[in-house]
């Protein structure tokens, strides 16, 4: 019975991380962390386009968005290693936010996938509603907030399929927003 509650849980929270969780209550602990996302572009770091607050709680990291302006549907969300949200030059080709660096991923994990499964930085996709907004509450369960201080936290233009195939990185593709975690 004790392994049944134990899958039972793991079940509710994995349904919990991948569907998300409407809410327009922020956090309200005193080690909550608000990070100013703006949109980005190879040009540069534009217009504030939300909040997004970060709690500690048993279950992981709580990350609660309130963001605006963005494309509907489903997008690649992720901490990345570096605390840039800065344009930077791969392949000859200025890119929105290449500054961030990769996915966080200090656990060297092979391969992209799940918030379970993969890199550290690897988070539930961000649904964004048919008016361009994403108010959701969403938890990173290997995460603490001491762990994502000093980086960036990253909106993807496409959605993620937690895999390396057929594309890399869960084929989110040019990183839109960005906010540094300070």
């Amino acid at each position: 019975m004790a392994s049944f509650t134990r899958f039972g849980a793991l079940a509710a929270l994995s349904a919990a991380m991948f569907t998300g969780c409407t809410s327009t209550t922020p956090a309200t602990s005193l080690n909550a962390k608000s990070v100013t996302v703006n949109a980005v572009s190879a040009q540069g770091i534009g217009q504030n386009i939300g909040q997004i607050q970060l709690l500690d709680s048993p279950a992981g990291l709580v990350i609660q968005t309130n963001l605006t302006q963005l494309p509907p549907g489903p997008h690649g969300f992720h901490i990345h290693e570096k605390g840039s949200c800065a344009p930077a030059e791969k392949d000859g080709k200025m890119g929105a936010a290449l500054a961030a660096g990769g996915h966080f991923n200090p656990k060297a994990a092979p391969h992209h996938g799940t918030p379970i499964t993969g890199h550290l930085g690897d988070l539930p996709i961000l649904q964004v509603e048919t008016n361009g907004t994403a108010k959701v509450s969403l938890i990173a369960p290997r995460l603490k907030l001491a762990d994502v201080q000093g980086l960036a936290i990253m909106v993807h233009a496409g959605g993620d399929n937690y895999s390396d195939h057929p594309k890399p990185l869960g084929g989110g593709g040019d990183r839109i927003a960005c906010g540094v975690i300070k």
